[in-house]
């Protein structure tokens, strides 16, 4: 097949990776302005090449993503950065760790951190779960000394497989809703089914197999120093708060956003839920459900560290401080990912690849992982290939379920500079970008392989058609 090189979007992705590269891999910019120059750059592009795209769109499209992506992640990012703080402060996170500790053993601490990652995953978007997760892997890692590498990829492989694999969640459940004939009490339980091996191959397995390769040393991040975890990490038990009031913020902020899921998923069946619906639907909502769970992490921060009000207020102050820092850069990298897709390149490598004569699971696969590593987005290449392949469901001769798991494996493959969630868990992880690369990329990566293998065995196997 014949390919335009010049007339096609497949030059505006190289030119962004090729200055993505240059700026934050070569030169070592700041991650925001790197990013920043680079969706300039892609827009730039992009006005020469795509239609109705001017050179001043170069600049207004990027400030408009980012500005999107700061309304989507801004005040959970803030409040994460107080939740954070708090939590590790006041001793909150150390005193789960160590409730984790007394009941798998020490040995098991990875195994803790990967269940609790994929069960709160399930009401609570990833990015969230992330956030609250995050704290209790650097309090493992300055109570053990180590093993950093496989606290971070366990709790990020129990929240992307459940993102990705099992409705309520909400990328598969719009996936499932655009195809025909999916039914979605059986498509949750195919899709534990492909969660599970996934997870344990890229949380368990890669995390012990990368972990014994790359020690990742405890940096100052999320408003709090090493030497302050290390401390807390040494403290005795009657110092720390109780388990209750520890793990409050957790469980406050799950409840709430959970709520709001169930309220909307059982309302068709119960139509009393409407009376409560639209209340729900305020304290469930992420910016508010964090916001609450940040005051109850504040309050314990407070109780249980002696400060004066006016130092605590300061210190929350700085928790904001890096908070912003983290937020503008992962929202800058969404609007990359944005600038790049408004290059057309989803629909136009979507095109070539359905002219490929390979199997439908295989195509759409396919199709999903190609988009996710071009524009970034894995919800934005689900339903790319969710709207693609819609048409040809009919020619399955397997469930329409194992559809879904496909193209959620192929949305998650390959996290990199264009994806938010890329910046995020280096940011919040305090990673360097090869760091990342290493752990969070590759994790991708495994999960997405893994998927499509599992679902490639299980759709022979029983393919409940």
């Amino acid at each position: 097949m014949a390919i335009e090189f010049a007339h096609s979007p497949l030059l505006t992705f190289a030119a962004g990776l090729a200055v993505v590269v240059l700026l934050l891999v070569v030169l070592d910019l700041p991650a925001f302005v790197g990013l920043t120059i680079a969706a300039f750059t892609v827009g730039l592009v992009n006005a020469v090449f795509v239609p109705d795209f001017a050179v001043a769109d170069a600049a207004s499209r990027t400030a408009s993503a980012f500005g999107d992506g700061m309304a989507g992640i801004g005040i959970p990012i803030l409040m994460a950065a107080i939740i954070g703080k708090s939590m590790l402060e006041s001793g909150a996170a150390q005193r789960i760790v160590r409730g984790f500790q007394s009941l798998v053993g020490e040995a098991n601490s990875d195994i803790a951190l990967w269940g609790s990652s994929s069960v709160l995953a399930i009401p609570v978007f990833f990015d969230s779960v992330f956030y609250l997760m995050a704290p209790l892997a650097r309090s493992m890692r300055a109570r053990v000394g180590k093993n950093y590498a496989l606290y971070l990829v366990v709790v990020g492989a129990g929240a992307a497989t459940t993102h990705v694999f099992v409705p309520p969640t909400p990328g598969p459940l719009a996936v499932a809703e655009r195809l025909p004939g999916v039914d979605l009490g059986l498509t949750i339980l195919v899709g534990i089914s492909v969660a599970i091996p996934a997870a344990i191959a890229g949380g368990l397995v890669y995390g012990r197999w990368i972990n014994a390769r790359l020690d990742i040393p405890l940096r100052d991040a999320m408003g709090t120093t090493t030497e302050e975890l290390e401390e807390r990490a040494q403290r005795d038990t009657t110092n720390l708060p109780g388990v209750l009031e520890a793990i409050a913020p957790i469980f406050l902020a799950v409840a709430l956003v959970g709520s709001a899921t169930a309220v909307n998923t059982f309302q068709e069946w119960y139509p009393v839920l409407e009376i409560v619906q639209p209340y729900v639907a305020f304290v469930g909502d992420k910016n508010v459900a964090l916001t609450i769970a940040a005051m109850a992490a504040a309050v314990t921060y407070l109780r249980w560290t002696g400060l004066s009000r006016s130092v605590w207020e300061d210190e929350l102050t700085e928790a904001l401080k890096s908070g912003g820092n983290i937020a503008a850069i992962t929202a800058m990298g969404g609007a990359f990912g944005a600038l790049l897709a408004a290059s057309g390149i989803g629909p136009y490598i979507a095109d070539i690849l359905q002219n490929f004569g390979i199997g439908l699971l295989v195509t759409a696969w396919l199709i999903a992982a190609v988009v996710r590593i071009a524009q970034g987005s894995a919800t934005a290449a689900m339903l790319t290939a969710a709207g693609i392949m819609a048409p040809l469901a009919g020619q399955l001769d397997v469930n329409a379920a194992y559809l879904v798991m496909v193209i959620g494996a192929g949305g998650n493959i390959c996290s990199w500079y264009n994806d938010s969630g890329f910046w995020l868990v280096k940011e919040i992880g305090g990673l360097t970008q090869t760091e990342t690369l290493k752990t969070w990329t590759a994790l991708t990566t495994v999960i997405s392989v893994t998927g499509l293998v599992t679902v490639l065995i299980l759709s022979s196997v029983l393919p409940l058609a």
